[in-house]
């Protein structure tokens, strides 16, 4: 039976025999469930007794007995008595100990009638309902998940938390406590306790687990103590089901027991941790934001250092500040100088990691240099400096090794455009360490990478795959330079994987490899797939999301993401948010070398510039870029897509002798990959597009063959660009239709037989107000042109294009430029 249908049985039928024990520990209304059986008992009539007046004949009472524990062996004897009497009405409440000899046979007198009554926490729908009465509208389902974690819902704790008016404690920055003014309410809950009770809950509190040995450790006591002391606590309602007290108790306990109590317990526990070697995070936490601070103890500056080495993978600000706790507790700071940088680095503070690591680096007596120089050339690389982290990868060889510099430098020497550098390099070098699994993850990133520069994109992009496969169980552990997740990312683009690019960052961000500092890259390389594919509102969405995610980006990563910012709005023709990235685009591109990982940004960053004819201040890290690939002798996998992007911009400047030198090239790299190979072919047809040789099969069939590698927006563009210049009106609606189908839109509605009386289609929607060349204006300004080109492809003047916009505008009420390109997109899209 539970204590909702001991109601109703009451309720039904008062005056009919009743006989029950109900069973909770402190504050699970026990009082509150006889307060209710009482009035019903007297609206009925009947008589209500307590322990102090049990009748002799219970005919016309009801003997309703609260906290029976207290009770003494005679008043427990008598109510034995009264349960042998089948006519009676006697309900007992008790805690689960104290169990005296006498209570106990009271329990099982009662059980003979009714199995005893076991009372729960309360379920969230009753807490949202006595949330609601308390508060009203400021009952939300925040606060009531609070406040079903925080007191595992026994009515008592509920109940005073609701009684503050502030239940969930929130101060200034939104995380939940116990309310200040429920303290008060357990000062009377800890009086009841004796001195072990106290001493064992206070232990807890400041983070002991409430285990018998390690409470009797940390008191000083000895196990048996701890063990009488354990049922009190249990019986108080003060803990879970796990022994484990519960968050509101526990912030009690922390407020209510002096300072210096808790310091000597919490000292002598971090001591029995650190002879265990079990973990010290937890308890050395609460004192960095302590009133008082520790003064130096050897033993709290080692606690505070594993702390800081448990929190940095995961929580790198954390480890910052116990690192300079563990100084102020007596660490030297050369002790804990390297791990300190990598935790800043971790952090994203990357001008502070640097600056220490730099002092790690010079100083011969500091501890963990080799980890010093790994984060100095991990954060160059993340702030574009290539050449300089290969540098110091390699200064590391000579002097002090750490896994995976000599993969690194030979990484850093083909990003640089060194081959024969990294080839020899790669051939004499040797990992002196034992075979790891970062060891052998570098081997291989390093082997991938020689192997895309001049060898199979296939095989190296196997190589990186295998590389980045082996690297996952490393998880977030290890500060690297850049990841085989990453770099195989990037070949994957480059050749037109875009599957494997897409799994590729996908299994790195749930792998958390390199830690917080890399999943930004992990995250803009993700979002750099649909990019390419055309998908700009999934490429938006993932970038919005990095951009929410982090204060600042690195610069390396600030590049992708100022590329990414300007591929959107060239894909969208959105000029008015091209014009926006223009200047940022301008600082970060002077900001960073140009090197092999700045190819794919780059090459976006032309073709904007092209669109806003203003593709100058690109020319001289163009030129970079060619010698860069010309010192690697031109790798096909690295070079066809910056072509293909600068033959895009040389299309859209009318320089039609660019566009034939990068097609030239293009032709020469066919052979290499099927992106390629249909980029050479896309390069050829829209070289006979601007010379006027227009032929609709051709088009169409280069176009989707560019669609099929994963450039479906390329595609399109070409499709559209041949309607634009073509002087056969068949032909310019067939590539449009194209054109459209290759961005995933349905064909565009047939015009109905009958329109109005001034020609306007009877289509459905805004389209059906415009007249059939207005449309045709429209699809065309839509696709990029400009007014000069639609006039020519339509044979009207600029001016007439201009005049059908005006009409276009009114019509559909538009007052703007942007306006008017978003209904058009809608009602063609």
């Amino acid at each position: 039976m539970s204590a909702t249908a001991l109601r109703r049985l009451v309720a039904t039928d008062p005056a009919a025999p009743v006989i029950a024990g109900v069973q909770g520990a402190g504050g699970y209304g026990k009082t509150t469930l006889l307060g209710e059986l009482a009035r019903i008992y007297r609206d009925a009539g009947i008589t209500v007794c307590d322990s102090t007046s049990i009748p002799v004949d219970p005919s016309g009472a009801a003997v309703l007995v609260d906290d029976a524990h207290r009770l003494d062996e005679a008043t427990l004897h008598a109510l034995r008595e009264l349960a042998q009497n089948t006519s009676a009405r006697l309900i007992v409440t008790y805690r689960p100990w104290p169990r005296p000899t006498a209570l106990a046979a009271l329990v099982g007198a009662l059980g003979q009638h009714t199995r005893p009554i076991l009372l729960d926490g309360l379920s969230r729908q009753e807490i949202v309902e006595q949330a609601e009465t308390a508060l009203g509208d400021r009952a939300t389902s925040e606060l009531v998940e609070y406040l079903h974690s925080w007191t595992a819902g026994v009515p008592r704790l509920v109940s005073r938390l609701l009684s503050t008016g502030n239940p969930a404690g929130l101060g200034p920055d939104g995380k939940p406590g116990t309310p200040r003014a429920a303290f008060d309410l357990f000062h009377h809950d800890l009086d009841q306790f004796d001195e072990p009770v106290r001493d064992c809950l206070t232990a807890m509190a400041v983070g002991a687990a409430p285990h018998p040995a390690l409470l009797a450790s940390t008191l000083g006591v000895t196990s048996t103590a701890v063990a009488e002391a354990m049922p009190a606590i249990r019986a108080s309602g003060l803990v879970d089901a796990h022994d484990g007290l519960l968050p509101v108790a526990r912030e009690a306990v922390l407020a209510l027991t002096p300072w210096e109590q808790r310091f000597d317990m919490l000292r002598q526990l971090v001591h029995i941790q650190l002879d265990r070697g079990g973990p010290v995070l937890e308890l050395v936490r609460p004192l960095l934001n302590a009133e008082l601070a520790p003064l130096p103890e050897p033993a709290l500056a080692t606690a505070f250092e594993k702390a800081g080495d448990e929190a940095w993978p995961d929580s790198p600000k954390l480890a910052v500040r116990l690192f300079d706790a563990a100084v102020s507790a007596g660490a030297t700071v050369t002790s804990v100088s390297a791990r300190r940088a990598r935790a800043a680095a971790a952090a994203g503070n990357l001008d502070e990691a640097l600056r220490t690591a730099d002092r790690v680096i010079v100083d011969d007596t500091t501890d963990d240099r080799a980890l010093g120089i790994q984060v100095a050339a991990t954060v160059l690389a993340h702030r574009g400096q290539l050449a300089r982290s290969t540098e110091l990868c390699r200064w590391s060889m000579e002097h002090v090794r750490w896994s995976g510099d000599a993969a690194f430098a030979v990484v850093g020497l083909l990003g640089t455009g060194r081959p024969e550098e990294a080839g020899q390099l790669l051939r004499s070098s040797a990992d002196t360490g034992p075979p790891t699994t970062l060891s052998g993850t570098a081997t291989q990133l390093a082997e991938g990478m020689y192997e895309s520069v001049g060898g199979s994109a296939a095989a190296a992009l196997s190589t990186l795959v295998r590389s980045a496969s082996l690297a996952e169980p490393v998880g977030p552990a290890v500060l690297l330079p850049d990841t085989p997740a990453a770099v195989a990312a990037v070949v994957a683009l480059h050749c037109g994987e875009f599957d494997v690019a897409e799994s590729m960052t996908d299994r790195a961000i749930e792998s958390g490899i390199g830690g917080p500092l890399l999943r930004s890259r992990h995250r803009l390389l993700s979002a750099w797939v649909p990019l390419l594919r055309g998908d700009t509102m999934a490429a938006r969405t993932k970038l919005a999301d990095v951009y929410q995610e982090v204060d600042a980006l690195a610069t390396r990563d600030r590049l992708t993401a100022i590329a990414i910012e300007a591929g959107i709005a060239n894909r969208d023709n959105d000029m008015a948010a091209l014009a926006d990235v223009r200047g940022r685009a301008r600082k970060i591109v002077a900001e960073h070398p140009v090197d092999l990982f700045t190819l794919l940004p780059l090459g976006e960053l032309v073709s904007a510039a092209a669109r806003l004819r203003d593709r100058e201040w690109l020319a001289p890290y163009l030129r970079q870029a060619q010698d860069l690939l010309t010192g690697l002798d031109t790798p096909p996998l690295w070079s066809a897509m910056l072509h293909w992007k600068c033959l895009q911009a040389a299309i859209v400047m009318e320089q039609p002798e660019q566009a034939r030198e990068h097609a030239g090239t293009l032709e020469g790299m066919a052979q290499h990959n099927s992106l390629s190979a249909a980029m050479a072919d896309g390069a050829r047809v829209w070289l006979e597009i601007l010379a006027g040789e227009i032929d609709q099969d051709t088009t169409e069939r280069t176009a989707r063959a560019l669609h099929a590698v994963g450039l479906p927006w390329d595609g399109a563009n070409l499709a559209g660009q041949a309607a634009v210049r073509t002087t056969d009106r068949r032909v310019m609606l067939a590539l449009l239709e194209c054109a459209r189908s290759l961005q995933g839109k349905a064909p565009r509605p047939q015009k109905h037989p009958a329109g109005d009386r001034n020609g306007h289609a009877a289509d459905a929607g805004g389209m059906g107000l415009l007249s059939g060349r207005e449309k045709e204006v429209a699809e065309l300004v839509l696709a990029g042109y400009t007014y000069k080109q639609v006039g020519k492809r339509l044979f009207i003047s600029a001016k007439t294009v201009e005049h059908h916009i005006g009409r276009i505008k009114q019509r559909l009420g538009c007052t703007t430029r942007e306006e008017l390109l978003t209904q058009l997109r809608t009602l063609l899209g």
